[in-house]
């Protein structure tokens, strides 16, 4: 039985979707005016690993993420710079080649990843109409009004709003400073049409030319691909206020009916203690940890490693340990492939394998279903790869031992997405093992310059490298 933490009712409650095995999902995707960090990064591998545990558990998913190319404010606001015009400015192009630029850089990362594709991935730039058909029904239901050139929500009509984040009207009146806006009923009321004649993206609108707010894209495309009411809808925590408070708002306004069932929020990454900075030189894109050694799958699971709703702590030597940590699983992986000659079955093992699987699938689940709690399956998970070690020395049926690798590669590969490599030997002759010692001292140094050199000289030679808990390894490319 799933159970999911629920951040509108601040529960942890049994998920029980709308429609029997069929579970709509809607994930908040990147604003693609720039490169995704690992901090990004996380919360949508947190999606995917949700995604998985519904499909073991026997679900269909309809995932949908969007993709915000308009419409996204500096500081999340309905005043500053867009950061779509912000990018078209510092790159001196046009907004449209900055979204698919970063895009592409988007999707390459959660590829390599292994991130699972979803159903749709709506650009905003081409749900406009559906934005505008929304913005229409909001207005003639009384939810919104006009002012000036613009269109805001009237949040006097929801009395609902602050129930997700704590934010009410009330709060917000008690305890925040708002920036006047002469044209708005209330400071508090958020923008659903911008009026802005020199801003570089623009649409037709019987109300007159403008773009949309952030908040509206994610309302017209989730209903128009899940419907109007879905079962879970994901983010991180950041974007409960004002985000999805508005999305909630203006969604519920316009059908009249229940917008999210489950609402999850994966909580912040800090890096090295701190919150992330280039000025502090913690700042983290998947190519940057690449490029000092680390293969996707190491930052892959040093993301999910920490629970979802924890604020979890990256730092390099988490990569080293998750490097570690998948060498062990590749090396059972390997074990329990490998055919043993001329052995006959041991059956006084056979029981005591048999409950080693047994017992790590009943934990492992157990534990993922309970709030995706990773760090408990992942101590499963080891408890299994430590007692199958010792029941291998001891001699195992073929056949249970290509149970256990099944029961492996389901933990690992299907639900954690983990993928397991094939491990080969290299030869490393002299020349080679120098350039892994000067490439070691370079990184305990912290020359990482001159380790990426390294790096790429064993890349041209047709070498990766991988680090792991006896050191770094050659890997044929």
């Amino acid at each position: 039985m799933l159970k999911l933490f629920n951040s509108y009712t601040r529960r942890l409650e049994e998920f029980k979707p709308l429609h029997g095995k069929d579970v709509t999902m809607y994930n908040c995707g990147p604003t693609v005016y720039d490169f995704a960090h690992i901090g990004n990064l996380r919360t949508f591998l947190f999606a995917d690993v949700l995604r998985r545990t519904l499909e073991h558990d026997g679900y269909k998913v309809k995932q949908v993420m969007n993709i915000t190319d308009v419409g996204h404010m500096l500081g999340d606001a309905d005043v500053g710079e867009d950061k779509m015009e912000a990018a078209a400015k510092r790159e001196k192009i046009d907004p449209l080649e900055v979204a698919r630029k970063y895009e592409a850089q988007f999707m390459s990362d959660i590829g390599r990843l292994n991130i699972e594709s979803a159903f749709k991935y709506p650009r905003a730039s081409e749900h406009v109409d559906e934005m505008i058909k929304m913005i229409a029904v909001l207005l003639e239901k009384g939810f919104a009004y006009k002012a000036g050139d613009d269109i805001y929500f009237d949040l006097s009509k929801f009395p609902k709003y602050g129930t997700l984040s704590g934010n009410t009207i009330d709060a917000l009146k008690a305890g925040a400073r708002v920036e006047v806006n002469d044209k708005k009923k209330s400071p508090f009321d958020f923008a659903l049409w911008i009026s802005n004649p020199d801003h570089v993206m623009q649409w037709e609108a019987p109300w007159g030319k403008g773009y949309p707010g952030w908040h509206i894209e994610c309302s017209a495309m989730s209903t128009k691909y899940l419907g109007e009411t879905i079962d879970i809808h994901t983010g991180a925590e950041d974007n409960k206020f004002p985000h999805h408070e508005a999305e909630i708002a203006q969604t519920e306004g316009a059908t009249g009916k229940p917008f999210v069932h489950y609402w999850l929020h994966a909580y912040h990454l800090l890096v090295d203690g701190q919150k992330m900075s280039k000025s502090l030189n913690n700042f983290y894109k998947l190519d940057d940890l690449i490029a000092k050694g680390y293969a996707p799958r190491a930052v892959r699971y040093a993301l999910i490693a920490s629970h979802y709703r924890d604020r979890q702590n990256f730092t390099l030597d988490s990569l080293a340990a998750a490097s570690s940590a998948l060498e062990k699983i590749d090396n059972i992986a390997k074990r329990l492939g490998e055919r043993t000659k001329n052995q006959e079955p041991i059956s006084k093992n056979d029981n005591n394998v048999k409950s080693i699987i047994e017992t790590a699938e009943r934990d492992f689940y157990a534990a993922m279903n309970d709030d995706l709690n990773v760090p408990k399956a992942l101590g499963a998970l080891f408890i299994f790869i430590r007692e199958l070690n010792a029941a291998l020395d001891a001699g195992v049926d073929p056949a249970l031992k290509k149970a256990a690798l099944r029961a492996l590669k389901m933990m690992t590969t299907d639900t954690l997405g983990l993928t397991i490599e094939k491990i080969e030997t290299v030869a490393v002759d002299d020349e080679l093992k120098k350039l892994l010692a000067e490439r070691e001292a370079a990184r305990q140094a912290k020359d990482f310059a001159r380790a990426d050199a390294i790096r790429k000289t064993l890349s041209d030679r047709g070498y990766a490298i991988e680090d792991g808990s006896q050191g770094a390894r050659l890997k044929k490319i």
